[in-house]
């Protein structure tokens, strides 16, 4: 009967700890991953990116970093498929 008790007591620890994983530490995991990967999407967009912006005389300049306490445009190293035209017709 005493071996029975203490199979059963394990058996409920086993089970409140499996619970515990699987609501506490799993998620947490999970976040954690899935912030990583959005990290490193941001990393590599911005490895891809030049900046065009203007400095004070109003010159054109284009960097890898972008200026501080500068509107900037962020603009991709990669360009697009296929053909596009920009105009207007007279």
């Amino acid at each position: 009967m005493m071996k029975q008790a203490g199979i059963l007591m394990l058996a409920i620890v086993a089970a409140v700890a499996a619970w515990w994983w699987f609501t506490q530490e799993m998620p947490r995991r999970q976040h954690a991953r899935e912030v990583a990967a959005e990290m490193a999407a941001v990393q590599a967009e911005r490895a891809n990116s030049l900046y065009r912006w203007r400095d004070a005389d109003g010159n054109l300049q284009v960097t890898q970093a972008p200026p501080k306490g500068r509107k900037y445009e962020r603009i991709s190293r990669t360009p697009k498929p296929g053909m596009e035209v920009h105009g207007t017709s007279e």
